[in-house]
C-alpha cells in the first residue's frame, strides 16, 4: 500500500523552511539597511519653478541675498530641477558652506529636460539636437530675470558632461564651468571592442555601467564624427580665443565605478595646456565624491 502522506509532509516541511528562510532574509534586509539619511543643517533657498518649452527650470535665491551672478545647475541622471534644496544632497552642503562662511552666493537656476538628457548637437541620432535649443531656452529664462553680472555652469555626472559640452561649445557665454564627476572618456563608444575592454581593465569601470553608457551614447550620437562634436576632450581643443576662455573646475573620484577619472584628469591636463584657467580636484573616493569647500569658493570668487 502506497503511503501518500509522507511525500506531502516532506513537501509541506520544505515549503515551511523556504518561507522561514525568506522571512529571515527579509528581516535581515530591513535590519541591515540604513534606517535614515544624514541631513544637512541649512536654510533652503527660495525656489520658483517654471516651464520653457520642454525645459523645466527652477530659480533659487538664497534667503540672505545673492551676489549678482547666475550659475546654471545641470543635474545628474534621474534627478530633476527641484533637487537643489534636497537636504541629503551635495547641493545642501554647498548652500550650508556659503551660509557658514558668510558668503553671498549666485542665483542658481536648475535646468532639466527630464530624468536623462544629453546636450548633443544635431545629428543623425534620434535624440540629438538638444545643444542647439538649450541656449535659446536659457535666453528666454534670463529675459524674465535681471541681467547677471557673470554666467556660470555647474553639473554632476551626466550634468557635469552637459556643463562641459555647453560651456566649451559656447565659451563666450560662460565665465566658469564646474564639472563634477563628469562622464568624460578617452575612448569613444565607436571604438573596437578590444579597445573598450582595455579601457574597462585600465579604469576599473563596472562593465554593466559601461554597457549602459555605451547604449545611452548611441541614442545621442550616431557616428565617430558626431562624437567628436560632442566630446569635451575634442571641444577643449577648439577654445582658442584668449578673451573667451572659461575657467574650469574639474573633480573626480579615483574609484569612480563609471571609470571617468582617467578622462577627466586628461581633460584637466589638456585644458591647462591650452591656456584655460583650470582647477583640478582629484579625490580619493567613489562616484561623485565632491570637495564642497573648494567648489563653493570657486563659484563665488
Amino acid at each position: 500500500m502506497v503511503n501518500f502522506k509522507a511525500p506531502r509532509k516532506r513537501t509541506a516541511l520544505v515549503l515551511t523552511l523556504l518561507a522561514l528562510a525568506g522571512a529571515i532574509g527579509w528581516a535581515w534586509q530591513q535590519l541591515s539597511r540604513p534606517w535614515g539619511a544624514q541631513a544637512v543643517s541649512f536654510t533652503p533657498a527660495r525656489q520658483q519653478c517654471g516651464q520653457q518649452g520642454a525645459l523645466r527650470y527652477c530659480v533659487h535665491t538664497a534667503a540672505g541675498g545673492v551676489n549678482g551672478d547666475v550659475v546654471y545647475h545641470l543635474h545628474g541622471r534621474h534627478l530633476d530641477a527641484e533637487v537643489w534644496n534636497d537636504p541629503t544632497y551635495f547641493t545642501a552642503q554647498l548652500q550650508a558652506y556659503w551660509q557658514h562662511a558668510g558668503l553671498l552666493p549666485p542665483t542658481v537656476v536648475s535646468l532639466s529636460y527630464g530624468p536623462v538628457w544629453l546636450l548633443a548637437p544635431q545629428g543623425r541620432a534620434e535624440h540629438s539636437g538638444l545643444l542647439d535649443t538649450v541656449w535659446h531656452d536659457m535666453q528666454a529664462i534670463e529675459a524674465r530675470l535681471s541681467v547677471p553680472r557673470r554666467r556660470m555652469l555647474m553639473g554632476e555626472s551626466m550634468g557635469g558632461l552637459n556643463s562641459l559640452v555647453l560651456g566649451l561649445s559656447h565659451p563666450r557665454h560662460f565665465g566658469k564651468v564646474a564639472a563634477l564627476c563628469p562622464a568624460v572618456y578617452r575612448d569613444s563608444p565607436f571604438a573596437p571592442l578590444s579597445q573598450i575592454h582595455a579601457a574597462l581593465v585600465r579604469t576599473g569601470a563596472d562593465p554593466r555601467i559601461a554597457l549602459g553608457i555605451w547604449q545611452l551614447s548611441r541614442r545621442y550620437v550616431a557616428t565617430v564624427e558626431e562624437w567628436r562634436r560632442f566630446s569635451p576632450l575634442v571641444l577643449v581643443e577648439n577654445v582658442t580665443d584668449p578673451q573667451t576662455r572659461p575657467s574650469l573646475y574639474l573633480s573626480a573620484g579615483l574609484y569612480d565605478r563609471y571609470g571617468l577619472y582617467e578622462g577627466t584628469e586628461r581633460l584637466a591636463q589638456v585644458a591647462a595646456q591650452r591656456g584655460l584657467p583650470t582647477e583640478w580636484r582629484p579625490l580619493y573616493g567613489g562616484h561623485c565624491a565632491i570637495d564642497i569647500a573648494s567648489l563653493g569658493a570657486f563659484l563665488v570668487r
